[in-house]
């Protein structure tokens, strides 16, 4: 699999379970040995076990997110995305502004994930100029 196939197929999984809050079908996305590191400061995730932990408890703080992906910007193995996603996070309103660095293998999958994000306690929708490369 192309590192574009596999990060457009990446963007297309997360967004479609970010809002169906399907922790399996992001699991499904990362090599067994995958690191997953969610802010600069935290412990990373190792392993789909532990993609599966964190999704699993964020999705559980979660409702009614609406997520928007970026058009990945892609470099050999790699590739950048940027997303959007307004929800409710433990009863309030929230939206969180990211980028997520991706490394995938061979078979398409995420050996490694890096994410920064920006957080308003209040849903937005992106600007209508938001990321000259969004995709939805």
């Amino acid at each position: 699999m192309t590192t574009v196939d596999a990060a457009q197929r990446w963007c297309a999984t997360w967004k479609s379970a970010w809002e169906a809050l399907d922790a399996e079908a992001i699991v499904a996305l990362y090599g067994a040995n995958a690191v997953l590191s969610t802010e600069a400061f935290r412990q990373p995730y190792r392993g789909r076990d532990g993609v599966r932990a964190y999704v699993s408890r964020v999705f559980g703080e979660e409702d009614d997110p609406q997520v928007h992906m970026g058009a990945p910007i892609v470099d050999g193995d790699r590739a950048a995305v940027s997303w959007w996603a307004s929800l409710r996070e433990d009863g309030t309103d929230t939206t969180l502004a990211g980028t997520s660095i991706l490394q995938f293998d061979a078979d398409g999958l995420v050996t490694d994930q890096w994410d920064t994000w920006n957080v308003v306690r209040e849903r937005r929708r992106p600007p209508a100029d938001w990321g000259p490369f969004a995709v939805g």
